[in-house]
């Protein structure tokens, strides 16, 4: 299935919004809650599937399903349909400060990218599962043993903390810290390696284990992972009792959330 063809408009700086402009009958895809706003005529529906692969029955909806509770995402992926009889626009906003990327799939055809990097796409476009290669990725990657796969040729958006910096490698090696990696082409390989000797490890600040990226490709990289954004929130949170009770009641409890989700 042939992904339908979205234009688009990017609004703000680092609390981004999309606006996807659909004609009638165009559907976008995107996360569940991620939607802004959106013109009167647009409907909207949570389904079990991506929508892909129209023949696909009910149990291979539900095994789409399944392996999206893996990513840690949820259940369902909110199709919505503009049923009027003009162009409409349907909005979709960032969950926490960065920025949102429009990445053109008819260039790539498949993007291996972080589980909670995908915001929205032009219906058509497949949000699957990759397994890395190697269990040492999967137990120590900031990525998790298990990335999102996207296959398509049509406009996807994702969204990552911070700055994105593009890196283009041409048969070349880089080393990234786990948490920043947002997405990558799949002429790259993928593994984890040790940060330096012990002491560099466990003193360095810089984590046990670092991202090694080789091959020839693309690799896109944020500069504020959202851990990285909620450990330091819950390290400066006053604790519950302390001398500003009221405020250290309120932070304390935007702390746990966090570190909950």
């Amino acid at each position: 299935m042939r992904c339908h063809e979205v234009d688009y408009e990017i609004h703000g700086d680092d609390m981004q919004i999309v606006e996807v402009e659909l004609d009638p009958g165009e559907v976008v895809i995107a996360e569940a809650g991620a939607m802004n706003y959106m013109d009167d005529g647009i409907t909207f529906e949570a389904k079990m599937g991506d929508g892909s692969n129209p023949s696909e029955g009910f149990m291979g909806k539900l095994f789409g399903a399944g392996k999206r509770i893996l990513t840690g995402e949820s259940l369902f992926l909110t199709h919505f349909t503009n049923k009027g009889s003009g162009k409409k626009r349907v909005a979709f906003a960032a969950p926490y400060p960065g920025k949102i990327m429009a990445m053109d799939m008819s260039s790539m055809g498949e993007l291996l990218c972080q589980k909670d990097a995908f915001l929205c796409a032009a219906l058509g476009t497949q949000v699957g599962i990759a397994f890395t290669k190697r269990l040492g990725t999967g137990f120590f990657g900031g990525e998790g043993f298990i990335l999102q796969k996207l296959n398509g040729d049509g406009m996807a958006f994702l969204h990552a903390g911070g700055t994105i910096i593009k890196k283009e490698l041409n048969n070349d090696t880089i080393r990234v810290d786990t948490g920043c990696i947002v997405a990558f082409s799949p002429g790259i390989d993928y593994s984890i390696e040790r940060a330096g000797n012990l002491k560099s490890m466990f003193f360095g600040g810089e984590g046990l284990f670092l991202a090694t990226l080789r091959g020839t490709g693309t690799v896109w990289l944020q500069s504020l992972p959202f851990s990285r954004m909620a450990d330091r929130i819950i390290a400066h949170a006053p604790r519950v009792g302390g001398s500003r009770k009221g405020e250290g009641s309120v932070l304390g409890g935007l702390g746990n959330l966090i570190g909950g989700s």
